[in-house]
């Protein structure tokens, strides 16, 4: 059997490589702004997961199931990417100090063969502690910001600023395991 993963994210194929499945990585070049986002967060990981998984679909990969994921920071009403510079993450640390956001990640997976294309997606909440600007610059100068959706992973040093989570850590982190596991159980790729 042939699993796929239609994503370049190192934190991905490490937790799934935990999961001691055999895969392969092809990573989905979609445009995620090719999505209009119609304010339900859910939704929108859910389709840009399957979009993803779906821009992969080939004669070659069309007996294989394939996996997409997506993960959105969601705080004060705006979906926060990847920030575009120094400065943009900047602004994205002030907006997540002293409050929580939601986390929400979605997965698809498909089987172009089996007719199977199925998506979830998780929500977690994360609660940031206060932070003065020298915290958030000296944060920003370890330059783990850079290619993290809200500037920041929950794995790295943005660690110290995490008062408490409601829900998955590794939801946070981009592959929500316990989702990713059942889904898997149920057709019969993991045991």
């Amino acid at each position: 059997m042939n699993f796929i993963l239609a994503s370049g994210s190192l934190r991905r194929q490490e937790l799934i490589r935990r999961m001691g499945i055999d895969y392969q990585v092809i990573v989905s070049d979609f445009d995620e702004e090719k999505v209009p986002y119609d304010g339900d967060p859910e939704a929108y990981v859910k389709i840009l997961a399957a979009e993803k998984a779906k821009n992969i679909l080939s004669e070659e990969t069309s007996n294989s199931f394939i996996l997409g994921a997506d993960t959105i920071v969601c705080a004060q009403g705006k979906i926060l990417g990847k920030p575009t510079d120094r400065e943009d993450a900047f602004s994205m640390m002030k907006l997540l100090e002293n409050s929580t956001h939601e986390v929400y990640s979605g997965l698809a997976l498909i089987h172009e063969r089996k007719g199977i294309v199925e998506t979830v997606a998780r929500k977690t909440s994360v609660q940031f502690s206060s932070m003065s600007e020298e915290e958030i610059h000296a944060y920003l100068d370890k330059n783990e910001w850079k290619d993290k959706a809200g500037a920041y992973g929950i794995q790295g040093a943005a660690g110290l600023f995490i008062e408490g989570i409601e829900g998955d850590y590794y939801n946070v982190m981009g592959l929500p395991l316990n989702t990713l596991y059942h889904m898997l159980r149920k057709y019969q790729i993991i045991m």
